[in-house]
């Protein structure tokens, strides 16, 4: 999962691309890059949060009207600085892309390209296989004469080629800002528009709360399939999408996505209310009596708030989070993972002392984060600890750009409730029902269909049984040798698979 944005108007741009990805900072803490144009490219990207790698002096270098920028969260491969994005290539035109998402065809495609094309990625990067295909593509049309059809025609070819999930946006030199979206519309993607005395500014992002900082209008979605391309008239030319069905990623609406972002016309934030209030029946059906109800900051407040109101119960916020600290699910290692949740979440031991609580998070993914939040609980004084997920039991990887790739890392895909309840030592754990989460983001309900490929082990881009076993080897190879120790499960868990791995 990463941040991308996209800007063209009629002045210099750079700016706004610094302030567009800091909105998303929360997609990505580990590599940032921008590229613009004006008579050339002028790149910049690095390791590091949008503040470490964008200083003055390097905004003064990256000139142009037009340009994109990409802050990076690594679900594959290592987090080298030459993998960070933009990437770029001189011909045909001179193009540069940015994307979110996962290539889940990766050897294929970079098979075809070397084979068809001549072509030779240099990097693991997925995205290069998106951009030599849609290169290759573009160079077979008159490039004299170059038309908006021929553009939407190499698009077309790519999605055809490219399989997976990915929200792209490219700069076409001397031509104009083209984006779009992989035929299942699964990763995010807004368009937006600031009239200015100059003209107009158009802009993509991945989330909507881009344009709330910037004073831009939302104009619409990037639909599943679509394209959409901004000439050097600004004028915004539209491909029609494709006629398979939506399958948005519904973790965004979970935990991925600001609260204060609207996605395919639903605030964030509301939807985590309407998380949290359907728990409220499974509670009750429990039998639990909390005391209050608390959340894990930050994405797990609005589920809390919600589920606190449906049974009557006060909620306070009793775990205060250092805001400097960035989001340990988005961190590479478990150990990272954990480190990080000791060190930015603080329990207020006043609130929590002697009471009953229910704390509820976005979801519970290895176990080994929840066990350290209840443990946090009861050292400062909590009677009793109840955790609850306003997602349902994760219990297949995601293959289309979330860091959960390998099934021995989800511990709902091995173990009961009951034993996950005993290994992060709650005294209940309650998980959102997958009917009830199903029925919130369904087609009738104006959703348009999303992706709960997680929850239910059914992949829309279909038998994905190759890529699982590719993505397991790959990571693998990759992963430090003090990452591969499995953590050992108390003896109290039932041995019937292998233990959730420390990463």
């Amino acid at each position: 999962m990463c941040g991308i944005v996209g800007f063209y108007g009629p002045d210099d741009v750079a700016h706004d691309i610094v302030f567009g990805l800091t909105a998303l900072q929360h997609r990505g803490q580990d590599a940032a890059g921008i590229a613009t144009f004006d008579d050339n490219f002028h790149l910049c990207k690095g390791n590091g949060l949008i503040s470490d790698v964008f200083k003055p002096k390097q905004l003064r270098k990256l000139k142009g009207n037009i340009g994109i920028g990409h802050a990076r969260y690594t679900t594959q491969g290592s987090n080298d600085a030459e993998l960070a994005q933009p990437f770029t290539t001189s011909y045909p035109f001179g193009l540069s892309m940015v994307h979110n998402g996962n290539v889940i065809n990766f050897r294929q495609a970079a098979k075809r390209l070397h084979e068809k094309y001549h072509v030779l990625p240099k990097t693991s990067n997925d995205l290069e296989l998106i951009m030599y295909t849609f290169a290759s593509e573009l160079r077979l049309k008159n490039l004299d004469n170059l038309s908006v059809v021929d553009i939407f025609d190499a698009v077309e070819t790519t999605q055809e080629l490219v399989k997976g999930a990915y929200a792209t946006i490219t700069v076409i030199a001397g031509h104009g800002l083209l984006a779009f979206n992989d035929p299942l519309g699964i990763r995010p993607l807004v368009l937006g528009r600031r009239d200015t005395e100059a003209g107009p500014v158009y802009a993509f992002a991945s989330e909507s709360t881009c344009f709330d900082y910037l004073g831009f209008e939302f104009i619409k979605n990037v639909g599943p399939g679509q394209a959409v391309f901004i000439d050097k008239d600004f004028q915004v030319h539209y491909k029609n999408p494709y006629s398979l069905p939506k399958n948005f990623c519904v973790f965004e609406h979970i935990y991925f996505a600001r609260e204060d972002s609207t996605i395919h016309g639903r605030l964030v934030a509301r939807e985590r209310v309407r998380l949290g209030k359907m728990l409220a029946r499974k509670v009750i059906e429990s039998g639990i009596q909390p005391d209050m109800v608390i959340d894990v900051p930050s994405s797990g407040y609005f589920s809390a708030s919600g589920l606190a109101e449906a049974i009557g119960v006060p909620y306070r916020r009793a775990m205060v989070k250092n805001n400097h600290m960035g989001r340990s699910f988005i961190v590479s290692s478990q150990a990272g993972r954990e480190d990080i949740v000791k060190k930015k979440l603080n329990p207020i031991r006043e609130f929590v002392e002697g009471k009953k609580i229910a704390v509820v998070d976005d979801s519970i993914v290895r176990g080994t984060t929840s066990r350290r939040i209840v443990r946090i609980l009861r050292e400062a004084g909590a009677e009793e600890v109840y955790f609850i997920s306003s997602a349902p039991p994760i219990i297949a990887p995601c293959i289309y750009g979330i860091d959960m790739a390998m099934s021995t890392e989800l511990i709902a895909a091995n173990y009961t409730e009951e034993e996950i309840c005993r290994y992060i030592e709650a005294d209940k754990v309650i998980y959102q029902s997958i009917e009830d989460l199903q029925e919130l983001f369904s087609e009738d309900k104006g959703h348009g269909g999303s992706c709960f490929a997680c929850f239910t082990g059914n992949y829309p881009t279909g038998d994905v049984t190759k890529y699982l076993r590719h993505i397991q080897e790959e990571r693998q190879s990759h992963r430090p040798d003090k990452d591969k120790k499995e953590e050992v499960v108390p003896t109290s868990v039932s041995a019937k698979a292998p233990a959730p791995t420390e990463h």
